[in-house]
């Protein structure tokens, strides 16, 4: 098997594993001491053969952190770490995350941290600012708007405004 081959096949494993964004994938065959030129080479034959695709990459992985109750702040930047780029990665989130399912999930988080809070510090931890600024600033680095935070916190029946 020649060096092409096994960096190709290299390849088709890792993307079989799971979707891959370009730069990701080409940072896992240098892991595997692939030459930087035979890596390039690789990945154009498989951009020729629809094997990589960022834009695919990137719906496909807006909708399953959506669906692990991920907002769409945290996923654009989980891509762009991914190294999508920023528009790549900005028009995956408007066309694939469902606001709807993102207000429910962000309904059930708050449910769960609240529950969490209120172990740790008391029934009434939501009652006081800090409280609510605790379980705000937890959604804030789950990735979800901050008027739609507001919004929820302001409905929970715990908040006594």
């Amino acid at each position: 098997m020649t060096d092409e081959e096994r960096c190709y096949a290299a390849a088709l494993r890792i993307l079989d594993f799971r979707f891959n964004g370009e730069v990701e994938l080409r940072r896992k065959l240098a892991a595997k001491r692939f030459d930087r030129d035979l890596i390039a080479a690789t990945l154009d034959r498989l951009r020729r053969e629809k094997w990589l695709d960022d834009e695919r990459f990137a719906a496909s992985f807006v909708r399953t952190r959506q669906q692990k109750q991920i907002g769409r702040s945290r996923i654009r930047r989980e891509l762009m770490a991914a190294g999508v780029a920023n528009d790549v990665a900005e028009r995956a989130v408007r066309e694939n995350a469902d606001p709807d399912r993102e207000r429910e999930a962000l309904v059930k988080v708050c449910e769960k941290r609240v529950r969490a809070l209120q172990r740790r510090h008391g029934e009434h931890v939501l009652e006081t600012p800090e409280g609510r600024k605790k379980l705000a600033s937890y959604l804030l680095k789950q990735g979800y708007d901050s008027a739609l935070i507001s919004s929820v916190i302001k409905e929970l029946p715990v908040v006594d405004d």
